[in-house]
């Protein structure tokens, strides 16, 4: 299942909502939350095609080549789609990285970029490939600039799960559709300090990142046009409810619910 949708400018969708771009409607929650399939958003650099994978597990088809965002798990799960040529890696936790995974689905012109503890785990070959950005860095590719957002915890008890400094998010500049992935990460001042973003994917789950709560009072204070909640889910059972999440979203913003959980 695949739906459209062409993305206004920022200044038109937030000062005069769907009337200005002609083509944007804010459905309902309920009509929002039965489209689990493929998203594409047609924006002024082309379409950008969203594929939920699992979890943290993203494939964006954009005009820029194939990403795949922390791709980890059975090579099976991307063998339907287009080989990556890049590769974006948050951070070093399991269900971010994982060697395996990157050795069976690399194409022979794939490019990685991660943060600097996982490109000092990377083996040789995966590493010859590969190159590193650190929190407030950018990096470039097919000449489009990516923006190292830091990723942290803030709540004492949290600390150790992921350290101020050592982790990233991505901003993704297609011209003037700029897209964000969050990685592991709280409600911190760099999130909520965001500016323009179109395209959101939002961690929230405990004890790792943060609650719903916590992820849509960032949510509505950088306003992105479109906001997929993800990582809602912990190894220990516990599930962050995605629709929870949405009715706490303010009609600026349009909630995406993919299929991250089958």
């Amino acid at each position: 299942m695949s739906q459209n949708f062409t993305a206004p400018t920022r200044r038109s969708f937030l000062v005069t909502g769907a009337a200005a771009a002609g083509t944007i409607t804010l459905l309902p929650f309920a009509a929002r939350a039965a489209g689990h399939g493929a998203d594409t958003f047609e924006t002024a650099a082309g379409p950008i095609t969203v594929h939920p994978v699992a979890h943290a597990s993203v494939v964006l088809e954009t005009p820029k080549g194939t990403i795949y965002v922390d791709p980890v798990g059975e090579a099976a799960q991307y063998e339907n789609m287009p080989a990556p040529d890049l590769i974006l890696i948050t951070h070093e936790h399991g269900d971010h990285y994982n060697e395996e995974t990157l050795q069976a689905i690399v194409a022979d012109n794939t490019e990685i970029i991660a943060n600097p503890a996982v490109m000092g785990k990377l083996s040789d070959g995966l590493k010859a490939r590969a190159s590193e950005v650190a929190n407030g860095g950018t990096a470039t590719f097919a000449d489009m600039d990516i923006e190292a957002i830091p990723a942290y915890n803030t709540t004492e008890e949290r600390l150790n799960f992921h350290p101020q400094g050592r982790d990233n998010g991505y901003v993704l500049n297609f011209d003037s559709f700029r897209v964000y992935l969050s990685g592991d990460t709280e409600d911190i001042p760099e999130m909520r300090n965001l500016q323009n973003i179109d395209l959101a994917f939002v961690c929230m789950n405990l004890p790792f990142t943060m609650d719903a709560n916590a992820a849509a009072s960032a949510v509505s204070e950088f306003a992105p046009t479109y906001v997929y909640p993800y990582h809602y889910r912990g190894r220990d059972g516990g599930t962050q409810d995605p629709e929870s999440f949405a009715k706490m979203i303010g009609t600026g913003t349009e909630v995406k619910l993919g299929n991250w959980y089958g």
